[in-house]
């Protein structure tokens, strides 16, 4: 479970995120939407812990910058950054090490081949493409098997198998009770599974639909989503299911 409250990020004068509150429930998957610049992926920096903000948040009940949250936080950042002289399969070790995983070669082999990165193995982070990267940057995030994953931006460069692929698991992560948040502009893109909406716009949540409330009343995901942002205003009418 996430349990965001009065979340405020500021650079000066710029209010990046203007207090910010929303809680998402064990099992469900919710969106982060909004034009570029709304806020979301400084919103997502604040949840992994690596922004300073004000406010509180929560993961699964601990602090985020915990070391009980970061246990079971996976983040997949929207640039992937892999370290540049690690092979692919150098990267599942080091996570491992890190988080003092015990029997994870089977977990790793299985990721890796599922992003169909088994022939890349040997290949330093240096040498792939950036599709590559973010296939090693998902496969770092789900080696912990986390509680709660983060994705900003995750389908952007990615080949049509791996979408596939990321796609199936989020649907995995979902049956075994995972808290996601996914960061995204493009709305056709987890329009299979979300569970939560939330548009934002100028920093604020604009507006929060739950899925089975747009499927009872025939709301159109995306016509909601353009008359909030191309007019710049406020839905602030929560509908719950």
């Amino acid at each position: 479970m996430i349990n965001i409250s009065h979340l405020t990020k500021k650079y000066h004068r710029f209010v990046a995120n203007d207090n910010i509150s929303l809680m998402i429930q064990d099992g469900e998957i919710a969106v982060l939407a909004g034009p570029n610049g709304a806020g979301k992926s400084t919103a997502i920096k604040c949840i992994a812990g690596l922004l300073r903000f004000e406010g509180e948040i929560e993961i699964d009940g601990f602090n985020n910058k915990s070391l009980e949250a970061k246990r079971i936080l996976g983040y997949v950042p929207e640039i992937p950054a892999p370290f540049e002289l690690l092979t692919v399969w150098e990267h599942m070790e080091f996570i491992a090490r890190a988080y003092k995983l015990e029997n994870w070669e089977q977990r790793a082999e299985e990721l890796i081949t599922r992003m169909e990165l088994a022939d890349k193995r040997k290949r330093l982070g240096k040498e792939l493409s950036k599709g590559m990267q973010q296939k090693i940057s998902i496969c770092c995030a789900l080696l912990i098997e986390p509680k709660v994953v983060l994705f900003d931006e995750p389908f952007v460069g990615l080949d049509p198998h791996a979408i596939k692929e990321l796609k199936t698991m989020l649907f995995e992560m979902k049956e075994k009770g995972t808290t996601v948040i996914i960061s995204t502009h493009m709305l056709d893109s987890v329009e299979e599974f979300w569970d939560k909406v939330f548009i934002m716009m100028n920093g604020r949540i604009e507006a929060e639909r739950e899925r089975k409330a747009v499927e009872r009343s025939g709301e159109n995901l995306e016509e909601l989503f353009f008359s909030i942002t191309e007019r710049g205003g406020s839905d602030k009418e929560e509908v719950s299911g």
